[in-house]
């Protein structure tokens, strides 16, 4: 089965929300149970539950999933399960590739994997971050571009 982790920093707020968007995404389409969807942080502990923020808007959204989040750190066991690794920003990425450099292959951020312009996702727990403009932005992606990243994780896999 095809594997596909998202990674963002704390695992609170864009990792989670972008997975349980793609599989919303792979449920219409009638693909859930062909795929793994988790998500990870590259700087959280274990346990914690999803941000507040991003529970209330998943639920107006009509997302399911976030409630039963708990976080997780990546390790390098965690990244050898998945075909594609979707990161937030660039400085996820330089910083997986460094620490696991057997992941290079498979990493991307979220942006390009969908088909746009390579860009960071800004991280809502930071001052001055729409975390509206964030879900949508993370909800537009996933909605125009989960072929492209289900094509590019088969490529990979």
């Amino acid at each position: 089965m095809p594997a596909i982790l998202l990674v963002c920093t704390a695992n609170q707020f864009r990792s989670p929300f972008a997975a349980v968007c793609l599989l919303a995404e792979l449920q219409s389409a009638n693909l859930a149970g062909l795929w793994r969807v988790e998500s990870a942080g590259t700087w959280t502990q274990a346990g914690l539950p999803a941000a507040l923020p991003a529970l209330q808007l998943a639920q107006k959204i009509g997302l399911t999933g976030l409630a039963g989040h708990r976080t997780r750190p990546v390790d390098a066991a965690l990244l050898a399960e998945f075909d594609l690794i979707l990161v937030m920003e660039f400085g996820h990425k330089e910083a997986l590739a460094i620490e696991f450099p057997f992941t290079k292959p498979r990493l991307a951020l979220l942006t390009e994997a969908a088909g746009d312009p390579p860009a960071d996702l800004p991280d809502p727990a930071q001052p001055g971050v729409d975390a509206q403009e964030v879900a949508s932005e993370i909800q537009r992606l996933i909605h125009q571009g989960w072929p492209a990243i289900l094509s590019r994780a088969s490529g990979v896999a």
